[in-house]
C-alpha cells in the first residue's frame, strides 16, 4: 500500500490586499471551531461587523510582513515540505486549512500519486479545537465524500516529546547564546476560555486555574492550555532556567470574549514597568512565522515594551524550516512509514 504525507498549516490570504484578506478571514472566523457560537450568531458577528472593519487593518498588518515570495507563512511552509521530500522516499504534500492551498488540494495531490495511505502531520505542537480538531474534521468530510477508501492516520500533537522539546531548546539556545537577557517569555496563541471546558473530556477537571494544568489527568490529552505550560516547563528544565527569569502568556485575542490569560500584550507591558530591561520572547504555538509572530510580536510587541521603558527586545524565530526540524519531522514519518502510529482519525 502506498503511503504518503500530508503536512498542513493554518494558511493564508493570496495576497496582502483587503479583498484577499476579507475573503481569508470569512473562511477562517466561520469556522464553527474557530469561533463557536451558533451560526446566525456567527453571521451577525464575522460579516455583520468584524468584517466591515477589521479586512482593512490586517491588511496593513500583512503589508508589513509580506515577502517578495509571497507569505512568509507560505513560503517557510513550502520550503519545510521541499526538505522533507529530499529525506523520504515517499510523497509529501502541503495544505492549508484555510485559503486557496485546501486540504482537499493536497490529499488529490497524493491520490494522484498513487497514495492509498495518509499520514496527516498537523503543525502544530500543542492540540486546540481551532487548529488540529478542524483539520481532522475536515479531513474526514473529505475523506468520506471523495476518498471513501483512503486509509487515514493523524499524528498526535507533539508539544511535549522529548526529541521536539530538545529541537525547540536548542533553536532558543542558539539565538540567546550571545545576549545577556533577563527574561524569556514564552507567548502562545489565545483560544477562548470556553474551547478550554468544551475539549475537557473529563467534563469535570479543566477549571482554569493554578492547579488543575499541574495535576496529571487524561484531560490533558486535548488541553491546549495544559500543553502550553507543559511546553514551557520542559524547555525551562533543559535550558536550566531559573524561577522568575521565565513565564507563560497568551496572544492574539478577540476582544469579545474571555480568552487565556495572562495577555502577552499586557505581559510585555507590565515587564518593561517591572524594569526589565532586557527581554526575549518565543512563539512556540507556531512552528513558521507569520502575522502573529513577525508583526504582533516583533513589531508590536518591541513597540509596547520600548514605550514603557524596555531598552532590547529579541524575537527568537520559529523552527520554519531549519534542518534540525526538518530532520526531525522526518524521523516521525519514517517511523510511520516502518511502524503506523496508533493514532487513526476516527
Amino acid at each position: 500500500m502506498q503511503k504518503g504525507v500530508l503536512l498542513v498549516n493554518l494558511g493564508s490570504p493570496d495576497s496582502a490586499q483587503p479583498k484577499d484578506v476579507k475573503k481569508y478571514l470569512d473562511e477562517f472566523l466561520m469556522d464553527p471551531r474557530v469561533i463557536d457560537i451558533p451560526r446566525w450568531a456567527r453571521i451577525l458577528l464575522v460579516r455583520g461587523i468584524i468584517l466591515n472593519t477589521r479586512p482593512k487593518r490586517s491588511a496593513e498588518a500583512y503589508s508589513k510582513i509580506w515577502w517578495d515570495e509571497g507569505s512568509p507563512l507560505i513560503v517557510l511552509s513550502e520550503r519545510l515540505r521541499d526538505k522533507i521530500s529530499k529525506k523520504v522516499n515517499i510523497p509529501v504534500a502541503l495544505a492549508m486549512r484555510y485559503g486557496s492551498m485546501t486540504l482537499q488540494k493536497g490529499l488529490q495531490e497524493l491520490v494522484d500519486q498513487g497514495v492509498e495511505e495518509v499520514l496527516i502531520m498537523a503543525l502544530y505542537p500543542q492540540y486546540a479545537m481551532a487548529t488540529t480538531e478542524t483539520i481532522n474534521v475536515k479531513i474526514n468530510e473529505l475523506r468520506d465524500q471523495f476518498y471513501p477508501w483512503l486509509k487515514i492516520t493523524s499524528f498526535p500533537p507533539f508539544y511535549n516529546k522529548p526529541e521536539y522539546i530538545e529541537v525547540l531548546s536548542k533553536s532558543i539556545k542558539d539565538h540567546l547564546h550571545h545576549l545577556d537577557h533577563e527574561y524569556l517569555l514564552f507567548s502562545y496563541h489565545g483560544v477562548p476560555e470556553r474551547h478550554i471546558r468544551k475539549s475537557d473530556i473529563t467534563e469535570l477537571h479543566c477549571k482554569i486555574d493554578e492547579n488543575c494544568c499541574t495535576t496529571t489527568n487524561e484531560a490533558h490529552e486535548f488541553c491546549y492550555r495544559h500543553q502550553c505550560y507543559e511546553t514551557t516547563r520542559l524547555v525551562a528544565m533543559k535550558l536550566n532556567l531559573k524561577e522568575g527569569t521565565f513565564g507563560t502568556s497568551f496572544q492574539s485575542r478577540l476582544t469579545f470574549d474571555t480568552w487565556l490569560q495572562p495577555y502577552t500584550d499586557r505581559t510585555i507591558e507590565r515587564l518593561g514597568k517591572r524594569g526589565i530591561k532586557k527581554m526575549a520572547i518565543v512563539t512556540p504555538a507556531f512552528v513558521s512565522d507569520c502575522l502573529e509572530t513577525l508583526e504582533e510580536i516583533a513589531m508590536e510587541g518591541a513597540e509596547i515594551y520600548h514605550e514603557v521603558g524596555g531598552e532590547e527586545f529579541t524575537t527568537i524565530p520559529c523552527l520554519n524550516d531549519g534542518e534540525d526540524f526538518a530532520q526531525l519531522l522526518t524521523d516521525w514519518i519514517e517511523q510511520w512509514r516502518i511502524v503506523d502510529v496508533k493514532t487513526a482519525i476516527a
